[in-house]
């Protein structure tokens, strides 16, 4: 008798544990996007999907759009009028209409984050174009279609240190913190490669406030020491490749005004030059162009009341907690930057002379 209910117990243990697996569907009943566009007209949201489907043994861009009050309304339209499921989780890339950026993305990002239909880890970048363009245009131009958009922002294929990578995530933090916005890369279609990069949007709770160029996002990435493969033009007679970077910070209260002492360390690789200029001059004048182009951002971002660079991290632990609230008009706005930029030219690289000193040698 006590054998029997054991094999009961087992028997509906077992049964139970199989119910988990009543929704799957099969693969070939799914479609997996790996680009969403998202624009907003009116009250009413445009979705667009970029879906890589096989047709006779190649790749092809499949593009779905639908309209609707909601993103999720809008998904679960398009899923009712195709014959597959449509799967966001595998979406890489989300493309936002710049307009419905300098609106604001908050409701959308927090959409992503609640739902978990998308990856909090999807990139975020904004488009300075009709979205629908932009997707026609890449998808017809692209070999391998809607794969090679994620990989323009791939460490490990097409992306340089002058493109912002963000992602859903830190969207959702910037939004809910006191301290830390973020900038997300503007791109656009059009040109022999595709994709052309515009620059950065800065972005402060969830809204577009400001924009940067490639050259000013190399200095936030090299500030968060992200700048590595990063190249600078010295004047017009060098070029430099950034091999490393460190960043050392210490915050302090000096007659209660926040105050922040930043190095940064380059370690950089001489890669062209043109005329007889020392390595010293180079460094020096490679320090002042960076150090100018910073203060110019820095000074841009104070206007905006924007922290991209996450200053505000270094004080948290000195502010009142009640008081973070007001970092970024307040605090932030008082700021002293002491930013000094130290070059280490590690070796001379590839050198360019001209054709007189090679044949004097």
């Amino acid at each position: 008798m006590v054998k029997l209910r054991l094999k009961l117990i087992f028997l509906v243990f077992v049964i139970v544990t199989l119910t988990g697996c009543w929704d799957t569907k099969d693969i070939d009943h799914r479609l997996l996007p790996v680009a969403m566009g998202i624009s907003k007209e009116g009250e009413e949201y445009q979705v667009i999907l970029q879906v890589p489907e096989p047709v006779e043994g190649q790749m092809k861009n499949r593009i779905i759009k639908e309209s609707g009050q909601t993103i999720t309304k809008t998904i679960d339209t398009l899923s009712g009028n195709m014959e597959s499921q449509i799967d966001l989780l595998h979406v890489k890339v989300i493309l936002i209409d710049k307009q419905l950026a300098k609106e604001g993305v908050k409701d959308v990002i927090s959409g992503f984050m609640r739902s978990r239909d998308v990856s909090s880890n999807a990139l975020v970048t904004i488009c300075d174009e009709d979205i629908e363009k932009f997707f026609n245009t890449v998808s017809n131009d692209l070999d391998v279609n809607a794969i090679n958009l994620f990989e323009f922002f791939e460490k490990n294929a097409g992306w340089t240190p002058q493109i912002a990578l963000t992602r859903v995530w830190q969207v959702y933090r910037s939004v809910h913190s006191y301290t830390h916005d973020v900038a997300v890369p503007i791109v656009v279609s059009g040109g022999s490669t595709n994709i052309r990069h515009m620059g950065s949007a800065v972005m402060k709770n969830g809204k577009m406030v400001e924009t940067i160029t490639p050259d000013e996002t190399l200095l936030i990435n090299a500030f968060k020491e992200e700048s590595a493969q990063g190249r600078v033009e010295v004047s017009d007679h060098a070029s430099v490749l950034i091999i490393s970077n460190k960043t050392n910070s210490k915050s302090n209260f000096i007659d209660d005004e926040p105050s922040l002492e930043n190095v940064i360390n380059l370690k950089v690789v001489l890669l062209e030059t043109k005329d007889d200029h020392t390595i010293e001059l180079i460094k020096e004048e490679l320090s002042t162009i960076l150090q100018e182009r910073f203060d110019g951002m820095f000074t841009k971002l104070q206007e905006s009341e924007a922290d991209i660079l996450g200053l505000g991290q270094h004080f948290r632990n000195k502010i009142p907690r009640r008081e973070l609230k007001d970092w970024r008009s307040k605090y932030y706005q008082e700021l002293k930057m002491d930013l000094s930029i130290e070059i280490d030219i590690q070796n001379t690289g590839f050198l360019k002379s001209n054709s007189s000193d090679l044949s004097a040698n």
